[in-house]
């Protein structure tokens, strides 16, 4: 599953494959920057959260944290993190190697508005040990991304 799964989403789509190896573990935000080279800023991470009756996706900036206002403001509910066992069972990615690309199952993914602005974002790539390079725009188009503001000013 996984990176498999993810490489065969764009292949599928008549797509380049975006997927690239590290060097090194890229697990957590700050060891994928320092692996791929650039700032945590630019690390897309992918958090996943259980609302009352569906599961979705957060794709957001890798240095900011969710707003517990904002997040309960948007989706009339407190933000609460799905499960690490239940993250690889309900998407087929591992906790550090989530993104919203080859998905187990349909999830509702959201953007959020603090990568819109950027040319490129690294979301993790169904593992730990891979990532891709694209642009917000693109995600969103792929995914049918709802752009939202959820994370911290």
């Amino acid at each position: 599953m996984g990176v498999e799964n993810v490489v065969n989403y764009f292949l599928d789509r008549g797509m380049e494959n975006p997927v690239f190896k590290l060097p090194h573990s890229g697990a957590t935000v700050q060891q994928a920057a320092e692996t791929i080279h650039t700032d945590p800023k630019y690390i897309a991470k992918t958090l996943a959260f259980k609302l009352k009756d569906e599961d979705i996706l957060v794709v957001m900036r890798g240095d900011l944290r969710v707003s517990n206002k904002k997040f309960k403001k948007f989706f009339k509910t407190k933000a609460k993190m799905l499960e690490r066992d239940k993250v690889l069972e309900v998407t087929g990615h591992p906790v550090g190697g989530l993104c919203p690309f080859g998905l187990k199952n349909p999830i509702k993914v959201y953007l959020d508005k603090s990568i819109k602005d950027f040319e490129y974002v690294y979301p993790a790539a169904g593992s730990k040990e891979f990532a891709l390079k694209i642009k917000p725009g693109t995600i969103s188009n792929l995914v049918n991304g709802q752009w939202i503001d959820v994370c911290e000013d």
